[in-house]
């Protein structure tokens, strides 16, 4: 249910109870339960699931008894601000009573939640100081007026007899009057504040510690310490000394444990024990007077895929299960162990996890075999292996003791700056980066401009200095126009993945990976590259990926492209600014016409994608692509084109399953490099998948192209473009129109997060054939040409899996060249036809546009949940 709901149900006036707001943001999914006396006692029990707490009435509350399955009902969804609410409730306003908070943390669960509560079982663990471990929460079948559940305790260490109402040492008792009217509860005996995690059987653990050698007697007080880190290198190193181990995608924790209470630190000597109560909660189950141990904190299995699941749960936006993966024993119950050999310490360290729970794992190794390791992780879809000396001592720092080797060729940067959004985009357009620099103290490493989600965009945004024009970074000769840059000194970190260097340093396609916040600027100057490490990070970024890609002309820019500009922005040749970025990328027989009707030539449509790729690339950049080439020009044949092919240096690929069960490399764009390469091989038309290469299987758009019969006037295709924005809006749908650069228009409609394309495509299909049913004069649902004559055929199929539609701003290959061009819903009814802009015309649109038509589509929260009673509204006695 929604907070419409919760609203409806309460007057604000009378109430302190919160008013849903904006929630708040970058902490994790929190549960809270509350001892509530309203008419009847009972516990409220809430989950964070979104920007909301999903919500059910225990009347008896949690039991830790497994046997004791206690009814939940499901209520109306609650505001994240109803988590601190505690107090009175006015009699006569909806749940008049006292409320007392139970017990509050955090909660997760392996899988997405919403579904889980949709299939009707959700499993999860709770953090609070009460309430603890693995539950289930399963719908009865029973017929009710509200959804009922069974809340109840899964068999795991902390099952036992405990009940709600033996926890209630330091819960406000209600007043006098409430718990008369509502009741008190069973009496019990035991009235506790916290339950105490099950500890493992104590052994002599510093037994075993002091047999190591180099072992020495020492206290140790669980405070932070100075981890070992590793340089960069192109590959593992040989030798039967060597051990290895995958490379962990997470976050660096260090755990201290003092008389048994454990305190965990980020590699920058933040304390983040709240922050991962589970992972204390693990190591104090341990049963150890005093530790440090050394791992990584990863969600899933840890690979390059689980990255984002990780920094989701962190933020809020995911519940994931999260481990600590440990690496290494640095003391243990009095003995610092940090002179011993590394695989005795890791020996030891092996036992000590032997019964430890699934939130702490132990991070196994092979000795020697340094190259069958590196080919190992790269299958199993890690990003490589970190070498260790196995004889050697811990040495706090960067040595050539410890070495990583990556596949995906991925650095830490400084920010130092940002250029402006354009088009539909908030925040920033890219974020300019710098690597400390002997030389000059910072040097410009190139721009990072995707791989950011919206919320990212305005986290970032709003960390971002104000900034000035002139750089504050050594800036080589560059091949990116920044003259609208706003520069900073260095600000945050963040990491970006790329595929090789440039001639003058810049990356080649860097794409976002996450933003360091365990890091600052100051912390890479010390920079974990042993000398000579440009050279093999242009080596190493394309080892995964067959030889290095060829350098373009744009990776190979002179000084004298931007040294001689005059005032009157010409360049010293006297060519304007726009010629001399074109002559910057490879354009083979430039003269050559492509659209003869009206002259144009490949220049023109290389120019054209230029001028337009700030607007283009948002609705193409990181998905599969389709594109339409035209070898021998607009007039002649065409062909589609999908897949990856030899030359294409600057497009990137994934690999998708067909429906003929084999894979294939799709075309990718990252950038505008990609986007000119194509231009290049003769594209004209772009058409993206209407979901992301990392999400192939998620739908995030959907499109109706109404395509017109012969006789249907252009007025009667706006007003079906019309009809279709309102009947979507009946199933709670915003939708956005564009010309399709044909005859006619299509309706576009954002999802997000996003749907399988199971049930995408059949809601499509549904959709039109209800349009057909309502007004079978007017629109058809089939592609047949020969019943098409009057009607408009509203297409549907462009809503599957590899189904493909144009982009806004893409050239068509028609005559005339025109464009698709993405409207505001208010301008439609100015617009003359579905071609009505072209080659020249959209140039000189978007000049006069102060902002993308379609602003806002990013930020639209929207699906197709509750589909069968939204599919209601559109029956045709409407």
């Amino acid at each position: 249910m929604s907070l419409h709901e919760y609203r409806r149900k309460r007057r604000f006036d009378r109430t302190r109870e919160p008013e849903p707001g904006a929630p708040p943001r970058g902490e994790r999914a929190i549960f809270v339960v509350q001892l509530h006396h309203a008419s009847r006692r009972h516990y409220d029990f809430r989950l964070q699931v979104g920007d909301a707490l999903k919500s059910w009435a225990v009347p008896k509350g949690p039991s830790y008894d497994p046997a004791v399955k206690r009814m939940a009902v499901e209520v109306e969804d609650h505001p994240l601000g109803y988590a601190g609410f505690e107090g009175e409730i006015p009699h006569g306003e909806y749940g008049g009573g006292h409320v007392a908070r139970f017990d509050t943390g955090v909660w997760a669960t392996d899988g997405d939640p919403q579904a889980q509560l949709a299939k009707g079982h959700l499993r999860f663990e709770l953090f609070g100081r009460k309430l603890k471990g693995g539950w289930h929460l399963v719908r009865s079948g029973k017929p009710a007026r509200q959804p009922q559940w069974l809340l109840f305790k899964d068999r795991d260490e902390y099952a036992g007899t405990l009940e709600a109402d033996d926890l209630l040492a330091d819960v406000a008792s209600p007043p006098a009057a409430d718990a008369q009217r509502a009741g008190r509860g069973k009496p019990r005996k035991r009235r506790l504040a916290e339950v105490a995690p099950a500890r493992a059987r104590r052994r002599d653990w510093a037994a075993a510690a002091r047999k190591l050698p180099g072992a020495r007697r020492a206290p140790f007080d669980g405070g932070a310490f100075e981890l070992q880190l590793a340089r960069l290198v192109e590959a593992p190193p040989p030798g039967e000394q060597w051990l290895h181990e995958l490379k962990w995608d997470g976050y660096r924790i260090g755990v201290g444990v003092a008389a048994g209470r454990a305190r965990l630190w980020s590699r920058n000597a933040l304390e983040w024990t709240r922050k991962i109560p589970e992972i204390a909660a693990a190591v104090e189950a341990l049963g150890l007077d005093s530790a440090a141990l050394d791992g990584e904190l990863i969600a899933g299995r840890g690979a390059r895929e689980d990255f984002n699941l990780l920094q989701a749960t962190l933020s809020g936006e995911k519940q994931g299960a999260l481990s600590l993966v440990v690496f290494d024993l640095l003391h243990l119950d009095g003995w610092d162990l940090s002179a011993a050999p590394l695989l005795q310490r890791k020996a030891l360290l092996e036992q000590l996890l032997q019964r430890a729970g699934p939130h702490l794992r132990y991070s196994s190794h092979i000795l020697g075999e340094g190259e069958r390791a590196y080919a190992l992780a790269d299958e199993q879809g890690f990003e490589g292996i970190v070498s260790k000396r196995a004889d050697r001592a811990q040495h706090p720092g960067r040595s050539d003791e410890w070495r990583k080797s990556k596949r995906l060729a991925s650095d830490e940067f400084a920010v130092v700056g940002y250029t402006p959004p354009k088009g539909a985009r908030s925040g920033f357009g890219a974020l300019l980066l710098a690597r400390p620099d002997p030389a000059h103290g910072w040097s410009y490493a190139g721009r990072v401009g995707s791989g950011f989600s919206a919320d990212l965009l305005a986290r970032i945004s709003k960390r971002l200095p104000r900034g000035a024009a002139a750089p504050t970074v050594h800036v080589p000769p560059h091949d990116t126009d920044l003259r609208a840059a706003r520069w900073f000194a260095p600000a945050l970190v963040v990491e970006a993945f790329y595929r090789g260097v440039g001639g003058h340093g810049l990356l080649r396609q860097a794409s976002f990976k996450t933003l360091r916040e365990d890091k600052t600027p100051a912390a890479l100057a010390d920079r974990d590259r042993g000398p000579g490490a440009a050279a093999r990070l242009r080596s190493n970024s394309n080892s995964n990926s067959g030889p290095p890609p060829k350098r373009t002309a744009m990776t190979r820019k002179a000084a004298k492209a931007s040294a001689g500009k005059a005032k009157a922005g010409k360049t010293r040749t006297g060519k304007s600014q726009a010629a001399a970025d074109l002559d910057d990328f490879r354009l083979t027989s430039p003269e050559r016409v492509v659209y003869p009707d009206i002259g144009a030539s490949k220049r023109d449509v290389a120019a054209y994608y230029l001028a337009m790729a700030d607007w283009l690339l948002p609705d193409i950049v990181d998905r599969p692509l389709s594109i339409v080439r035209c070898t021998q020009g607009a007039a002649r044949p065409c062909f589609f084109q999908k897949h990856h092919t030899a030359g294409l240096d600057d497009v990137d690929s994934v690999s998708l399953e067909e429906e003929s069960g084999q894979r294939a490399d799709y075309l990718v764009v990252r950038d505008l490099a990609g986007l000119m390469n194509l231009v290049q091989f003769n594209a004209l038309e772009f058409h993206p998948w209407g979901a992301t290469a990392q999400r192939p299987d998620r739908a995030d758009r959907i499109v109706f192209d109404l395509d017109p019969g012969s006789g249907v006037p252009w007025t009667e295709v706006i007003a079906a473009a019309r009809q279709l924005r309102s009947l979507l809006a009946k199933l709670e749908l915003q939708s956005f129109v564009r010309t399709s650069g044909g005859k006619g228009l299509h309706v576009v409609v954002p999802l997000n997060p996003g749907c399988d394309w199971d049930l995408v495509k059949p809601f499509a299909h549904s959709f039109a054939e209800t349009l057909a049913q309502m007004e079978p004069l007017k629109y058809i649902a089939t592609a047949t040409k020969k019943f098409r004559n009057g009607k408009i055929f509203v297409d549907y199929l462009r809503n599957g899996r590899g189904a493909t539609s144009v982009a806004s701003f893409s050239l068509r290959a028609r005559e005339g060249a025109p464009v698709a061009m993405p409207l505001r819903w208010e301008e439609l009814g100015r617009v003359k036809s579905g071609h009505a802009f072209d080659i020249r015309s959209a140039q000189a649109r978007v000049k006069r546009l102060r902002r993308h038509p379609w602003a806002g589509i990013d930020a639209v929260r929207q699906d197709l949940d509750r589909l069968a009673e939204r599919l209601q509204r559109l029956r045709p006695d409407d």
